[in-house]
């Protein structure tokens, strides 16, 4: 790169970074677009709308309740993947929507929900069983019910039900004869509705006649049956804008469900974690970043100054990418951009960890930092992909805060690969070709390390490992022989009690913070009191942890010794979790899928099962000695724990990956007569300084956000933190040893064992 071209690569930086900061400061034209303000948040964060059904008729059976939830969880997740459904009481189901202020635009576009029949157009005996009185087509105002629902179930007209559609999605077909558009419903079935519909459709082709679809006391449409549908998947056409087959696919959707349900009530409310988790989270952030840069700057000397420019190119970045994929920010999604921070910091530790083995080799500064970008490459796209599928998978399977995680962390990844690979290395070659090419600036120049023998220590290591596991294992049996549960879940886990208090005053969200919660956290012992403040009214809603008798009083007398509340106008509601069985399925069967996909990455990319079995079983140990760790300390699990969780499978896949790669690239020029034992401890020495100042760095942005969070916040950054330690203590400690153990134990002849 020459000297005018560089002068011009750093002008360009320079402009990028200040076009980002008026973007996400200011926003850009007269809407503000990309401004951070204009961010999606969470209803934890920011807000949002909060509806609540009660169900027509007798009480419904949990399981009725259960699947009803699910459905509608699905349903509201095409405004936000956090939006959230629980039980509220025998009867409600509540819906809860961040980041919308229009209850009334929701309760339109959600529709009614109820029940949904396919109605045969004859009945067993011929008769009609509905007919038309309209002349416009197949559209469902144009028929007429002839009969009762009760007496079509009776004599087997009703064909199929709601709860038979699988799905129901908007679409456009263009024939291939004419070539002409039309906008269409697509269906699908579920298995029993499959058997169903074939059946059904072989009658009505037979006899000519239509199948028409009634919900909520009117036809919706009657369309005719052309073929026999044995797939169990169905389309209906007909005469119809994309707004109105986009409406029709979602009243079929809001209409298979179990259970019919009329609105109850409907709110707009507060964040759940108020104003001040917001400002203490950004500030902490600022704080974070600082610091990281800073350090940088002393250890990585230039590069480090090049390494925290790239860094707030990427924070910068992924706010305004946020805006532009209309991604929810709640508090797991700061996990996944806090991970994302880390792994960018990670990728330039690699790089310039590399070129200062480079230069301590006596090569020259150009030469350095071509060697330090070539041969960081291969960990640097292995371990993000590997975390990038990981990602890809909690999206497509996952649902509810797991769907947002993936997609801040996804985001996170990919903008971090650029800014390292990209950005940075524009950075740091620009530098060099304006003049500044003294070595000492590009690094400090040290003596190899002499290999420090880790795998000597391996048994050391691995009985430490097992004891901690076997520890968190018998504090979970202990804390379940003792009635307290395995371990601390919290409302979002087992349901809690929702209690909505009418003061003499509108209390804003930092008084409600700093004044009333931490009063309530006393008296009931629940450190991850949630608030709601209703807008337009003096009304506050507190979600708990359930309360019985006893601490239910004690909530009434904080409420009426200190702010002077009619006990009789505070009401209480059990609640159900908000993470549904279903949910939590969904989590499991994603995470699984997810880790056998980075199996076999791993297995491909290395061409060895047990690099992949070693690094899988390194992530198992990180993930349950965490989980102890939440058994012993009783820390709050709510939907924060998933996202920990996933977290922590991120960080540790993406570690173990760095040191893989090493041990890869030496057995390619081991020389003869090295010991395996001997390289594996120099290659885990080599990427010593990077597991270290990789995980110092995150560490730092999550203890500044445990320093200066409030109590839920804390209650999350502290096993994120513990979570870091385990990760780089098994990367450098477990998963070499491991690995060797496999290629020298397992499946090997004596004479391979050298």
């Amino acid at each position: 790169m020459k000297k005018r071209k560089g002068i011009l690569s750093l002008i360009a930086i320079v402009a990028l970074m200040a076009l980002l900061g008026v973007t996400t400061t200011i926003g850009l034209g007269k809407g503000h677009s990309g401004a951070a303000k204009n961010i999606n948040l969470g209803l934890d964060l920011e807000g949002g709308v909060s509806i609540t059904y009660q169900v027509k008729g007798d009480t419904p059976s949990d399981k009725d309740m259960a699947d009803t939830i699910y459905k509608l969880q699905k349903r509201v997740e095409q405004y936000s993947t956090e939006a959230s459904v629980y039980q509220e009481g025998d009867n409600r189901i509540s819906i809860e929507i961040p980041g919308v202020t229009d209850a009334n635009k929701i309760l339109d576009e959600l529709g009614q929900p109820g029940s949904l029949y396919f109605i045969a157009q004859k009945g067993s005996d011929g008769s009609e069983n509905y007919t038309r009185v309209g002349t416009t087509g197949d559209a469902g105002t144009d028929f007429q019910l002839n009969k009762t629902i009760e007496e079509l179930q009776e004599d087997g007209s009703i064909v199929l039900t709601g709860s038979d559609v699988k799905t129901a999605t908007a679409g456009a077909y263009t024939d291939s004869t004419t070539g002409s558009k039309e906008n269409v419903v697509d269906l699908e079935f579920t298995k029993e509705g499959t058997e169903k519909f074939a059946e059904a459709t072989k009658v009505a082709k037979e006899a000519g006649q239509s199948i028409g679809i009634y919900y909520d006391g009117a036809f919706v449409s009657v369309p005719n049956v052309k073929a026999v549908i044995s797939d169990g998947r169905a389309q209906i056409s007909g005469s119809m804008s994309y707004e109105e087959a986009d409406q029709l696919a979602s009243t079929i959707r809001i209409g298979g469900l179990n259970l019919e349900l009329e609105e109850l009530r409907s709110n707009v409310v507060g964040a759940q974690l108020g104003e001040e988790a917001i400002s203490s989270s950004l500030k902490a952030g600022a704080i974070g970043l600082a610091i990281v840069f800073v350090f940088m700057c002393c250890v990585y000397l230039l590069p480090g100054f090049a390494a925290g420019l790239a860094l707030l190119i990427y924070t910068g970045l992924v706010l305004v990418a946020l805006n532009a994929f209309d991604i929810t920010l709640t508090l797991p999604g700061i996990a996944g951009i806090i991970l994302g921070i880390g792994m960018a910091v990670d990728a330039n530790v690699i790089i310039f960890a590399r070129v200062k083995e480079e230069l301590s080799s006596g090569k020259s500064v150009k030469a350095s930092l071509n060697a330090g970008f070539q041969k960081a490459m291969s960990a640097i796209l292995d371990g993000n992909i590997t975390t990038l599928i990981a990602a890809a998978v909690l999206w497509l399977r996952g649902s509810g805060t797991v769907k947002g995680f993936a997609q801040t962390l996804a985001l996170g990844i990919v903008l971090s690969m650029f800014t390292a690979l990209v950005i940075t290395k524009v950075i740091v070659y620009s530098f060099y070709a304006i003049g500044i090419r003294n070595p000492k600036v590009y690094g400090r120049v040290k003596e190899e390390r002499k290999p420090i023998n880790f795998l000597g220590k391996k048994k050391i290591f691995f009985t430490i490992s097992i004891a901690l596991i076997v520890l968190g294992f018998v504090a979970i049996g202990v804390n379940e022989g003792k009635g307290n549960g395995a371990l601390n879940y919290s409302l979002e886990f087992m349901g809690g009690t929702s209690s909505t208090v009418t003061f003499d005053k509108d209390y804003t969200l930092e008084e409600i913070d700093q004044n009333i919660v931490p009063l309530i956290e006393d008296a009931v012992g629940d450190k991850n009191v949630q608030v709601q403040k209703v807008q337009d009214s003096n009304q506050v809603i507190f979600k708990t942890q359930t309360l019985n008798l006893e601490k239910r009083e004690a909530f009434n007398k904080v409420m009426a010794d200190n702010f002077g509340v009619d006990e009789n106008e505070i009401a209480t509601e059990n609640i159900s979790s908000t993470v549904s069985s279903e949910m939590r399925r969904d989590a499991i069967v994603a995470v699984i899928i997810a880790t056998i996909c980075m199996l076999l990455y791993i297995w491909f990319r290395f061409k060895d099962v047990r690099f992949a079995t070693s690094a899988v079983l390194a992530l198992l140990h990180d993930v349950l000695i965490v989980l102890g760790f939440y058994a012993i300390a009783r820390v709050s699990v709510g939907n924060t724990f998933i996202a920990c969780m996933l977290t922590i499978v991120g960080y540790s896949i993406n570690a173990t990956i760095v040191i893989f790669d090493r041990i890869r690239e030496e057995l390619k020029t081991k020389k003869r007569g090295t010991q395996l034992d001997e390289l594996v401890n120099k290659c885990i020495t080599l990427t010593l300084t990077r597991s270290v100042y990789t995980s110092l760095t995150t560490f730092v942005m999550v203890a500044v956000l445990y320093i200066m969070g409030v109590s839920s916040i804390r209650e999350f950054a502290l096993p994120l933190m513990v979570g870091i330690i385990c990760g780089a203590y098994s990367s450098v400690c477990i998963t070499g040893a491991l690995w060797y153990v496999m290629k020298t134990k397992i499946g090997v002849k004596k004479a391979e064992r050298k």
